[in-house]
């Protein structure tokens, strides 16, 4: 099993930064692979971004892509979400979730280990 804790959020303005950390503790996290979801008030959570198990491989929603970036460090058992020219509709609450198959996954229901969330807010 593996545990993960979100940290980074806060408020930003658009067009601003911030770069989200998912610390994760237990056994053999460098064979997990990651993706951040997010849920703004009154919606469904969506799918931003995955980074498998290596960190080689990447994938992006169509609506961050070019403006967010995923990185990991196995080292330190801690993927990042860097998050650039941040725009109003991207606040919500971040979610990063770990599964064990490579296969990106888009749906919530295919990841069995998440972390509590934090908060994105993004000012006009």
């Amino acid at each position: 099993q593996v545990q993960l804790v979100e940290s980074g959020g806060g408020l930003v303005q658009a067009g601003g930064s911030l770069r989200l950390s998912c610390a994760a503790s237990g056994r053999a996290f460098s064979t997990y692979n990651v993706a951040w979801f997010r849920q703004a008030p009154r919606k469904e959570r969506e799918f931003v971004a995955h980074i498998k198990s290596s960190g080689g491989t990447t994938y992006y929603s169509a609506s961050v892509k070019g403006r967010f970036t995923l990185s990991r460090d196995n080292a330190k058992n801690t993927v990042y979400l860097q998050m650039d020219s941040l725009k109003p509709e991207d606040a919500g609450v971040y979610y990063c979730a770990a599964r064990l198959s490579p296969i990106v996954g888009v749906s919530p229901q295919l990841y069995a280990y998440w972390g509590q969330g934090t908060q994105v807010t993004v000012s006009s």
